[in-house]
């Protein structure tokens, strides 16, 4: 009478090929969080050029002292971290997710 297991944690050792389809599932996964870094930096991108695209509609000689040019390129940073700050977590615009979902199912060739 032979006894065999009845998991399959003691075979995947001895089969060279579950052992290989679990390293590309890893390299998959690593490959996915890559892909949507870019995608977010891609909305980022997006969102920053939006900003600043807003502010000019705002006048700028509403003060009684002019801005300076320390003051104009601290303000370039600030929509730049407000881009950035507007693209972590799930309650972004969503553009990075739609780029995402485009390039993983193969509607865009790389």
């Amino acid at each position: 009478m032979e006894i065999s297991p009845t998991n399959n944690i003691i075979n995947t050792d001895r089969d060279p090929s579950l052992v290989q389809k679990k390293i590309e599932n890893l390299k998959h996964t690593e490959d996915d969080k890559k892909l949507m870094d870019v995608c977010r930096e891609f909305e980022s991108i997006f969102i920053y050029m939006m900003l600043k695209e807003m502010k000019k509609t705002v006048p700028d000689d509403n003060g009684l002292i002019e801005k300076s040019q320390g003051t104009r390129i601290f303000e370039e940073m600030h929509l730049e971290e407000l881009s950035k700050e507007m693209t972590k977590g799930d309650n972004s615009v969503g553009i990075a997710k739609m780029l995402y979902n485009q390039f993983k199912n193969g509607y865009v060739k790389l």
